[in-house]
């Protein structure tokens, strides 16, 4: 009966790490709601061009306003930075609250189709797949999903834009300061690509791990007549102890991973800010 139940728990063979045919069908679950996916990303671009109103209001308070003595053009300038945060403050609560909206909208379809499609399967697929696995993939799965529809697909774009538009104004302001700074980047695009691929591949270990405990549990516990009429309490404990240690290990994993990449990503700042300090002021 152990060995059985064991194997009972073991998880599927998995699909690729990423896989583009998967993520359009994903994407689909958007189609319905293509209206207020394109509001959530106009406000993202607002708010992202927003972030640099900013600091070229200071540049301009700086350069221009303190050593000139001009109160009139400071306090305009403090009354337009005031305002650009303000307005940024709106558009982030209006992103972020159509972008949550978004998520749960797709997830109450998602739940609805996949109980639906859950519902017309044979009894061999319930024999073969253990039901706290199954009700992993509707709740738990399901909701890590959410994070991709909430605050995934449409912060892209915002970062994209984000990054253009400072991008763009650092090579206007000036474009030798701004091949100093672009000399990091190569640096932070191989780190984020290493994290990425670390990162991804312990998730979805943690994700499988999560899964054979939900499995295991669910099985021991309705099957508790039979554990206790074959005295395997002990070694059942054995077994959850030894699942429950793999979940710990690449919950652990994950950490390690995040504990290296700020660093290192902060460190890579200093850099970029050391070269612009030392050719600033070799200039």
């Amino acid at each position: 009966v152990s060995g059985f139940q064991d194997d009972f728990q073991e998880e599927e063979i998995l699909g690729k790490a990423y896989d583009a045919r998967l993520m359009r069908r994903l994407l689909r679950y958007l189609r319905p709601y293509w209206w207020q996916v394109a509001w959530a990303v106009v406000f993202l671009v607002a708010w992202s061009l927003l972030q640099i109103v900013g600091p070229w209001l200071t540049q301009v308070a700086v350069d221009q306003a303190i050593p000139g003595g001009d109160v009139s053009l400071l306090v305009k300038l403090a009354a337009a930075f005031l305002a650009a945060n303000i307005a940024g403050f709106f558009l982030q609560y209006a992103q972020t609250l159509l972008a949550t909206w978004l998520g749960q909208r797709v997830m109450y379809d998602l739940r609805t189709q996949i109980f639906a499609k859950l519902q017309r399967l044979d009894l061999r697929f319930f024999d073969q797949n253990p039901v706290g696995r199954l009700m992993t993939r509707i709740t738990s799965d399901v909701e890590t999903l959410n994070e991709l529809f909430s605050s995934g697909v449409v912060a892209v774009f915002g970062d994209v834009f984000t990054l253009a538009f400072i991008l763009s104004a650092m090579i206007y302001m000036d474009w030798k300061l701004a091949l100093v700074t672009f000399s990091v980047l190569p640096f932070v695009a191989l780190t984020a690509f290493v994290f990425r691929s670390k990162v991804r591949s312990v998730y979805r270990e943690i994700r499988v791990q999560l899964a054979r405990i939900n499995a295991y549990l669910h099985e021991r516990i309705t099957g508790i007549t039979v554990v206790k009429l074959f005295s395997r309490e002990e070694a059942d404990a054995k077994r959850h102890a030894e699942i429950n240690q793999d979940y710990l290990e690449a919950h652990l994993r994950s950490i390690t991973y995040y504990a290296l990449f700020y660093p290192i990503i902060e460190l890579l700042t200093a850099v970029a800010l050391a070269l612009i300090i030392w050719r600033g002021g070799a200039s």
